[in-house]
């Protein structure tokens, strides 16, 4: 009992008859209580020894590895009409297998000919380039025979023009021969004509000269007008030369204009071709694309345009596809502070939703349920909420992750840090230090000088 005021009672109690108070009032509690302080004393200074590993928490979702392992969306190419479903939702498609038909809704497709059309259309247009080319041929042969055909008459043109000037050149050394008898004929009339007056020749001898001397004198007029008509018929064949060459020049140059024409005409054919092939296999490709198929193996999760007759505009998603095969991975994010202590190869301890575990958050050795990961990849630029994305992968060298773990599940994630005593990692929170950068064997190894370029 409590000795609390001043009038005890303890002179009133008969303690023979109450034993458990006989037993208390004996015993040094005292003691005891020093005993256990001690104790408990010792042990916690025992557990401030004991190995802490440092982590990193974060949250995250299970993805997959691989950009195409994921949940893929498939789209329409072109717009049309749906026409029936070959799947629905849960069921398995190879790559290649058709989802649904479409039907043509632009009237400009109606057509159901319309690739035997455009075919034609192009062998016509074929036609027309090999017509041109036989065009550019025949005219190739034309200026070849107009060539050939004008260096002939050039040439013979050219013969008339050498026998005019040598004509012209007999014809004045004709005319220097007439000149030259013409005054010998002068030189005798009038010395006959001296002798007539002094009576030593007879009339009829003057007469005779006179005509000798006339008939001179025709002569020089005759091989004058003869030489002036052989300067002319040189005058003439310059002409006909000139005539010939230019009229070669014009022939030549309408059948390289017909000829460029032509070479302009089967641009423009080719260029038909061309366009109209290019026509031909947007057609014959969206012929193809009526009929939309899996890009890749997997299972159709959800149809987002239902019914029969529904229209569907390009590029609209018309199911997803989760592929058959996938490598697991769980993605994080982690704070700009804890960005530094990560590094690739780290390991990471993960709790999944939907599986129990217990967790030890400084001896992951004693945790239960949790699986084990290896960091592949860090993000080098910060997210919209402001924190990195961290992939982790499953590790090689620990246990598999669960088999019915799918993409889009939670997850909890512990990035182990470097080992440290408790009492270290109690002193670092209550100064509100960082966690210690875990450094490994291979980070410590001396880096090799730098490589400095030296210019030539």
């Amino acid at each position: 009992m409590l000795n609390i005021s001043l009038n005890s009672v303890g002179r009133y109690i008969d303690r023979t008859r109450y034993t458990s108070l006989n037993h208390v009032e004996s015993r040094a509690s005292g003691r005891v209580l020093l005993r256990l302080l001690l104790i408990f004393s010792g042990l916690f200074v025992v557990c401030l020894f004991l190995p802490w590993t440092q982590h990193i928490r974060a949250t995250g979702t299970v993805t997959t590895l691989q950009p195409n392992q994921r949940p893929q969306m498939v789209e329409t190419v072109i717009g049309g009409q749906i026409a029936n479903w070959h799947v629905r939702e849960g069921a398995f498609v190879e790559a290649g297998d058709t989802i649904l038909r479409l039907t043509e809704t632009k009237d400009q497709y109606f057509d159901t000919s319309l690739l035997d059309r455009t075919r034609s259309q192009v062998l016509a247009k074929e036609m027309s380039v090999q017509s041109y080319q036989s065009k550019i041929g025949a005219l190739g042969d034309q200026m070849s025979a107009l060539r050939e055909s004008g260096r002939l008459r050039t040439e013979q043109a050219r013969n008339k023009l050498r026998q005019a000037e040598l004509t012209v050149a007999s014809d004045s050394m004709d005319l220097e021969a007439t000149r030259l008898n013409t005054q010998v004929a002068e030189q005798q009339y009038r010395r006959m004509e001296e002798l007539y007056d002094q009576g030593l020749k007879s009339l009829t001898d003057l007469e005779n000269r006179r005509v000798v001397y006339q008939e001179a004198q025709a002569k020089l007029i005759s091989a004058e007008n003869q030489l002036l008509a052989s300067r002319n018929d040189v005058i003439n064949a310059q002409v006909e030369l000139n005539a010939i060459q230019a009229k070669l020049r014009d022939d030549l140059a309408k059948a390289s204009s017909d000829m460029f024409t032509a070479r302009s005409g089967q641009f423009d054919a080719e260029a038909g071709v061309a366009k109209l092939e290019s026509e031909f296999s947007n057609y014959e490709r969206r012929t193809d694309l009526y009929i939309v198929r899996a890009p890749q193996a997997g299972y159709v999760t959800e149809i987002m345009a239902a019914g029969i007759g529904e229209t569907v505009s390009p590029g609209q998603q018309v199911v997803t596809i989760v592929p058959a095969n996938y490598d697991l991975a769980v993605e994080i994010y982690v704070r700009p502070i804890d960005l530094p202590l990560l590094d690739s190869g780290q390991t990471v301890n993960i709790q999944f939703d939907g599986w129990p575990s217990i967790v030890f958050s400084g001896w992951p050795g004693t945790s239960y349920g949790t699986y084990r990961g290896t960091v592949v990849a860090i993000d080098r630029v910060i997210n919209a909420s402001g924190q990195y994305r961290v992939m982790v992968a499953p590790d090689a060298t620990d246990e598999d992750w669960p088999d019915a773990l799918r993409a889009g599940a939670g997850a909890t994630a512990l990035v182990l840090l470097k080992d440290v005593p408790i009492w270290y990692e109690l002193w670092r929170k209550i100064n509100g230090f960082p966690p210690d950068r875990y450094v490994s064997n291979a980070d410590t190894a001396p880096a090799a000088p730098p490589k400095i370029k030296v210019p030539k």
